[in-house]
């Protein structure tokens, strides 16, 4: 599924997804839980309607723990990036495709940066600033931290000034 000159983003990025995937969900469960309780304490329904909520509430849980431990090897599959001397070209979406060209002129300043998840496992996203003021941020994240910084390095305006 990597077109012709691309490369892939490194597939830890996959683990680090599943892992946010399962904290949102036990996130959202939880809210949705006291949501629940808290009605059921005001209303006081029967034991019927307490069954069928908590019946709804587990399916529900687990129907977005399933998705959100599936969704990032999909995606995985569907990312992609190249650099040329043209700029940063990145691809990814399942569904609804984007394609992201960064030319090398509008590049005014790069990052590269790692949340606490990333750092346990060797990740990092590179970040780059553009000229402009709409869409002036590009991240792509799920870069080993050395593809990540040698990145950023070929980002870098090559005869020493800024870019305009």
């Amino acid at each position: 599924m990597v077109p012709e000159g691309f490369q892939r983003l490194d597939p830890r990025i996959i683990d680090v997804r599943q892992t946010v995937g399962l904290i949102t969900t036990a996130v959202l469960s939880a809210a949705a839980l006291i949501g629940l309780a808290s009605a059921g304490f005001a209303v006081q329904p029967s034991w019927t309607t307490v069954s069928v909520a908590a019946g709804a509430w587990l399916a529900a849980s687990v129907l977005l723990a399933w998705w959100l431990w599936r969704w990032p090897a999909i995606a995985y599959r569907h990312a992609s990036y190249r650099i040329d001397d043209g700029g940063l070209e990145i691809r990814r979406g399942v569904v609804w495709r984007s394609i992201i060209n960064v030319p090398r002129s509008r590049v005014q300043h790069t990052d590269v940066s790692q949340g606490p998840l990333e750092r346990s496992h060797e990740l990092s996203t590179l970040i780059i600033h553009t000229a402009g003021t709409e869409h002036a941020r590009v991240g792509l994240p799920g870069l080993a931290r050395p593809v990540a910084i040698a990145l950023r390095d070929q980002l870098l305006p090559r005869d020493g000034r800024d870019a305009v």
